[in-house]
């Protein structure tokens, strides 16, 4: 099993392991790029966010608590760091018609075009669990055990929280004009919102980040220089490190060097290392005073015609360059969209493979619901089908819970607070058609028979007969709220509620002590349903032994 980010920052921290740090740089190089990118709208800058929160990092590595999901914090310093980058290089005019002139020119699809601009500032809206959720999910293509696992909690609660995210960020979206369902919204995201960063990247972010985040020597800083491949741009990011570092990690070399006067080879490199710095300094200068000078033009009014063409000229020149990596992207994305069409068909036909698995609540699921059950889909062993069954006969319930549960609040309001007597008496209420076979799976049952599910009313609604009592969820709806618990643990209840009699009386013959297992109590046993109850606890401990 691989290492988590937790412990390749560990290993970082406690023992300078470099190769720790890359691999973290590794898997989430792709995750920042993408997301300044978006920012920024230049490849240069978000190459310089990039390696500015990188360095962040390694700098403050050791100040993260025990708890704090990576992923998260990665992406909340790179909108902060992109922000500030976007304030710095040009006035709001300027980024408004930079945006204008990408977004003319993107070859993104149209959802995607629309979504882009507002991605990241929809992401930021969320709570901390639930940003957490969607970029573990989509932005980081994990699957829902995975996002469990990162935030502490079940398989189901994940995509709970899954869910809940994708309905808020779809809610900003439609109160900002951009209308598209929960599902397509769910595959844009997760075709387009990372993509792969330039190559090479991950590895000069390592390098200096390294360099930053760690007392390092004067031969380490000439080689790395010397080895990384800097264009101009690049090399102003390399400069403003250096420069960092001119105050101490220089001075120290310096002043070791004249202790080391015989040391020919170091004074050789220290000179033409100064040049170059130099050299830097002085084209950093000259590019700040353009950008400068440009922002100060087009705030203005003045050569706005020339100064947009120039940015044009600058847009296709590097969209040129960078044609060869843009037609990979465009092939792994196609790769990845017939991938996952292809498991939702594999999906359907493993349902009609298993008649007796399938259930009339699955015509209530759309086409984006089955693109969603898809992803995490498993079929490699007969045990794995009969999960991935019974995950997606939970999903259709759950769609008919919501439109019951819907139905049932509008039934009783009109009708004094009275619950149905029947559920056909539900069908003018609900705003999608329920056929019958549908409804005759379900039934109305005292609250009674599900003593841990407690949904405020004596009659509740659920599943007459479930296919699967170890996998399927038992699903109740009540007087306006519906709720989900195991097979198991209703049985367990309803067990312990029958056997109460012969406890207790165990109880009084042993000081007030409890029964410690099933089989105690079986002397006090005094009648056939609390037998059958008794059978039911020790099966179920069983199974779980």
């Amino acid at each position: 099993m691989s290492d988590t980010d937790l412990d390749l920052l560990k290993r970082y921290t406690l023992g300078h392991a470099e190769e720790a740090f890359t691999e973290i740089v590794r898997r989430h190089v792709n995750l920042v790029h993408s997301a300044a990118l978006r920012q920024v709208r230049s490849s240069q800058l978000a190459e310089e966010v990039a390696q500015s929160v990188f360095t962040d990092l390694a700098r403050n590595a050791e100040r993260l608590a025990p708890d704090t999901i990576l992923t998260a914090w990665l992406y909340q310093v790179t909108r902060r760091t992109a922000i500030d980058v976007v304030r710095r290089e040009a006035r709001r005019q300027l980024r408004e018609q930079i945006a204008t002139e990408m977004n003319v020119m993107n070859s993104a699809t149209a959802d995607w075009t629309h979504i882009e601009p507002l991605l990241d500032e929809a992401v930021s809206a969320l709570d901390d669990t639930d940003r957490a959720a969607v970029l573990l999910r989509f932005f980081e293509n994990k699957s829902l055990r995975e996002v469990g696992q990162q935030l502490g909690v079940s398989d189901d609660a994940a995509q709970k929280r899954v869910t809940r995210a994708v309905e808020r960020l779809r809610e900003f979206f439609a109160k900002r004009g951009v209308t598209v369902g929960a599902g397509g919204l769910v595959v844009v995201i997760s075709a387009n919102a990372v993509q792969a960063a330039p190559v090479g990247l991950a590895a000069t972010i390592s390098a200096t980040a390294l360099l930053t985040g760690t007392a390092v020597s004067t031969s380490t800083i000439i080689a790395a220089t010397k080895t990384i491949a800097m264009p101009t741009l690049q090399k102003t990011v390399i400069t403003a490190t250096i420069a960092v570092l001119a105050g101490t990690g220089i001075y120290e070399v310096r002043q070791a060097a004249q202790l080391r006067e015989q040391n020919q080879t170091l004074q050789q490199q220290q000179v033409p290392l100064a040049e170059q710095i130099q050299q830097l300094q002085r084209e950093r200068d000259d590019a700040t005073n353009r950008l400068a000078s440009m922002a100060e033009d087009i705030s203005n009014n003045k050569n706005n015609h020339l100064e947009l063409m120039k940015l044009r000229g600058e847009v296709t020149r590097l969209q040129k360059k960078d044609y060869a990596a843009s037609q990979l992207e465009t092939d792994d994305r196609q790769a990845f969209m017939k991938s996952w069409l292809a498991r939702e068909d594999k999906l359907k036909q493993v349902v009609e493979a298993y008649p007796d698995k399938k259930i009339p609540d699955l015509q209530l699921l759309s086409e984006e619901d089955w693109l969603n059950d898809a992803k995490d889909a498993k079929f490699d062993t007969d045990k794995d089908i009969q999960r991935t069954l019974a995950y997606l006969r939970n999903a259709a319930g759950n769609k008919f819970a919501q439109l019951a549960s819907d139905a049932v609040s509008k039934y009783m309001k009109a009708n004094n607070d009275q619950f149905p007597t029947e559920l056909a008496q539900l069908q003018p209420y609900f705003t999608t058609p329920i056929s019958e076979d549908i409804l005759n799976r379900w039934g109305i049952m005292p609250q009674s028979a599900f003593p841990n599910q407690k949904m405020g009313g004596d009659w509740v609604i659920a599943v007459k007969d479930p296919v699967d009592r170890e996998l399927d969820s038992s699903i109740v709806i009540g007087p306006g709220s519906h709720g989900s618990s195991d097979y198991q643990s209703v049985d367990r209840q309803k067990a312990f509620a029958i056997l109460e009699p012969a406890l207790k009386a165990y109880a009084a013959d042993h000081n007030g002590t409890q029964a410690g297992s099933p089989t105690q109590i079986q002397p006090y046993l005094t009648t056939p349903e609390q037998q059958a109850a008794l059978q039911t606890l020790i099966q179920r401990q069983s199974k779980k032994d």
